[in-house]
């Protein structure tokens, strides 16, 4: 009998004995009066065990059997389910097993067989949280994680993500290279799904900002001071999308994409290890199919805004020529442009007034191919092969060439500043020694 049953039992032995009232006890025990009468005739029947609930020390009729407990924790004990929480273990004993357990009872069965220690909670510092963009679209942080993605059993992998700012919607997709050429291909397959987000929120990698070069002694511009510095691939196609790019100062500022980092570090891993996935494909199958639904179906939430703030694509917008390699080149006077070592040749119908010596544009997109871009039109344009260079004259081997002479200085300009006869005479006797007695013209 514990202490509160036994103040249950002082006031309902007052009530009995007419020292309180019904109501005096049902306000000293927090209870309703016609409980209180339904106690007293209990304590009549069967005494002072009538306050003690009944199914004290009896299992719960909720209990789950011991033979589903052992199940559970053998096949949480194989090493596919290495490292998972309470949380995690109870989803998976349901969705892939058929056990059916809460996720307490599941943390309460792991610890008693130590495959999970439960931590000490601590306080942790308060930290004002920004609050959410009102609207889908309104800012969308980006951000790659690398991590032992398929641990032991493929290649290396790096996780893309796009995450939304009002809702905490994910788009994400695995490659192999954290390259410009990937990080395109992903915000083009947003754009086709989602349309045009009003801005974007990144670190300084140097995917989205070009960093300024300094020389080893001396010291950096202050950021207001320095020439401005061209765009990356990235930042320029962006601009050409009309896209604002915003730099983050710090890894905590874009914390809702880190924190995603965390989440799928755990359960993303975990995923695919039991899914067995080995290579790229099957990891961004598993991605798409399991991860993602999960995560926009449990993780989102509902924005504080119904509006949609993202933009379709404009007529004067082309996904195809922002989203590829764009750099410059001088076309020739034999209309040639050169590109990675290689002529190309402009046909004769794009031929028009003020290209021969002008910058065109070179596109080198996604699909591997190349546009060429003169103002607002493009060129068609073929390999050719180079103009064969003239060989310089060589001398025959085993002869010399002969060192010229010194040629002599001319002196017909000596006395061509000279206007007066008198200076002209004096000049000349005195640098020539041979024409002392010319006289003066008259």
């Amino acid at each position: 009998m514990t202490q509160q049953d036994r103040d249950r039992l002082v006031a309902l032995t007052k009530a009995r004995k007419g020292l309180i009232t019904q109501r005096q006890a049902a306000e000293d025990l927090g209870q309703s009066e016609r409980h209180i009468r339904r106690l007293l005739k209990q304590l009549k029947a069967r005494g002072d065990k009538s306050v003690v609930h009944a199914l004290r020390g009896r299992p719960s009729n909720r209990k789950v059997d011991e033979k589903t407990r052992q199940e559970a924790l053998e096949i949480l004990g194989r090493p596919v389910y290495r490292g998972f929480g309470p949380t995690l273990a109870a989803e998976y004993l349901a969705s892939k097993h058929g056990i059916h357990a809460g996720r307490e009872t599941v943390r309460t069965w792991m610890i008693d067989a130590k495959l999970w220690r439960a931590n000490k909670q601590r306080i942790e510092k308060i930290h004002q949280w920004r609050p959410r963009r009102s609207r889908v679209g309104e800012l969308v942080q980006w951000d790659t994680s690398e991590h032992a993605w398929l641990e032991d059993r493929g290649p290396k992998l790096y996780l893309i993500s796009m995450i939304d700012d009002a809702s905490s919607r994910l788009h994400a997709r695995f490659v192999l290279s954290d390259s410009t050429e990937e990080n395109m291909r992903l915000l083009w397959k947003y754009v086709e799904r989602y349309g045009r987000p009003i801005s974007y929120y990144t670190d300084k990698a140097s995917l989205f900002q070009t960093a300024p070069k300094t020389a080893r002694d001396s010291k950096a511009l202050p950021r207001d001071e320095r020439d401005p510095l061209p765009p990356t691939q990235i930042g320029r196609a962006l601009r050409e999308l009309d896209i604002v790019w915003i730099a983050a100062h710090s890894p905590q500022a874009k914390g809702r994409v880190e924190r995603s980092f965390q989440t799928a570090q755990d359960r993303l891993v975990k995923g695919l290890r039991v899914a067995g996935a080995k290579t790229l494909e099957q990891a961004n199958a598993y991605l798409e199919t399991e991860f993602i639904i999960w995560w926009n179906d449990t993780i989102a939430v509902v924005p504080a805004s119904s509006d949609d703030a993202h933009r379709p694509l404009g007529k004067e917008h082309s996904l195809a020529a922002s989203l590829s390699y764009v750099e410059s080149r001088q076309v020739t006077n034999d209309y040639t442009i050169q590109v990675d070592h290689q002529t190309w040749q402009i046909a004769r119908e794009g031929i028009r007034a003020g290209l021969r010596g002008a910058d065109v544009r070179i596109e080198m997109r996604l699909d591997g191919s190349m546009a060429v871009r003169f103002r607002k039109s493009y060129l068609a344009v073929s390999h050719c092969q180079p103009r064969p260079k003239v060989p310089s004259p060589k001398v025959a081997a085993g002869r010399a060439r002969k060192p010229a002479a010194p040629r002599a200085k001319s002196k017909w300009m000596e006395n061509f500043h000279l206007t007066s006869p008198e200076k002209t005479a004096l000049s000349v006797s005195a640098t020539s020694p041979k024409v002392r007695d010319i006289k003066p013209i008259r």
